[in-house]
């Protein structure tokens, strides 16, 4: 008889508490069930259940068998899921979460020909600005930018961004260029309000030292693409990555504020939930990203 079929009737069974509910779960007869019971313990030359009138149950060894049977099953449940799974055309709902910023700017003017490839999914953009729990909030995956908090999630980079304090030549001609970190106390800075380490922008010095400073000025706002716009206005300076700037930097519109200043390098990921296999859904939507952000970055946007 068929090894993983012997150990499917007996764990089965353990797990039904008897042959008659463990045939009906697995849509054979009660005598087949036993047949391959008895089949088991007599290759392994063991008793694996006690039998009475009233109820079965596993003995010493059956149990510790039961253990590692039940991982094996599972494991060969899984890997018919995943062969199951690479053959299937990827369809169905996507729910992806992405920063306002990055969502609006990078995300949505190419998301209409991934769905033109993919007339089969459907997707749920959620754009905000706060740290969601993709499991318990029901998504697939995320887009995310920066250093990524240890946890249980798969992550694969898609590129990078750099991280710039930029502000109007205008600006600068009025309120003089900061030569130094300690020079931004004196200046005008705009503050992006959820940042996860509140006002304060961390930069790092040119000997490499990891300063912080306080970007209490005369615009807060939870957006970025406004902090630039501010920028451009002249209104003070904005600390923001490559993918907000680059294009406005191009055309002259700003300038980077201290140039000596190392420049800070972000990663962005696709972030999903753990398992041994990805869904078709999820796999294609971070291949196609992966393949559009593929000439991108760090402050080629």
């Amino acid at each position: 008889m068929d090894r993983l079929t012997e150990m499917e009737a007996f764990a089965t069974v353990v797990d039904q508490g008897g042959f008659t509910d463990a045939a009906k779960k697995m849509g054979i007869s009660k005598s087949a069930v036993s047949k391959h019971v008895s089949a088991l313990e007599a290759r392994l030359g063991a008793r694996l259940l006690n039998r009475t009138t009233r109820r079965v149950s596993p003995t010493e060894i059956g149990l510790a068998y039961y253990d590692r049977a039940r991982r094996v099953l599972n494991d060969a449940g899984e890997a018919d899921a995943l062969v199951t799974s690479m053959q299937s055309a990827p369809s169905g709902l996507l729910r992806v979460s992405v920063a306002t910023d990055f969502g609006v700017n990078l995300l949505s003017p190419i998301l209409g020909d991934f769905l033109l490839e993919y007339p089969d999914i459907t997707v749920n953009m959620v754009l905000n600005n706060r740290y969601v729990e993709l499991i318990s909030e029901g998504f697939d995956m995320a887009i995310r930018v920066g250093d990524l908090e240890d946890s249980s999630l798969r992550a694969r980079k898609l590129t990078e961004t750099t991280k710039r304090m930029i502000g109007a030549p205008a600006y600068f001609q009025k309120f003089g260029r900061p030569q130094k970190i300690d020079d931004l106390n004196d200046h005008k800075l705009l503050h992006y309000s959820n940042q996860a380490n509140g006002n304060v922008w961390k930069i790092t010095a040119p000997s490499g030292e990891k300063r912080q400073v306080r970007s209490v000025g005369w615009l807060t706002v939870n957006d970025g693409q406004s902090l630039l716009n501010a920028a451009v206005s002249g209104l003070g300076i904005a600390y923001l990555p490559s993918f907000l700037y680059a294009d406005a930097m191009r055309q002259g519109l700003v300038e980077e504020a201290i140039p000596g200043l190392p420049v800070e390098t972000l990663g962005i990921y696709a972030v999903y939930p753990p398992g041994r296999f990805t869904q078709p859904k999820v796999r294609a939507f971070i291949d196609f990203l992966a393949k559009r952000y593929t000439e991108k970055g760090p402050d080629n946007w």
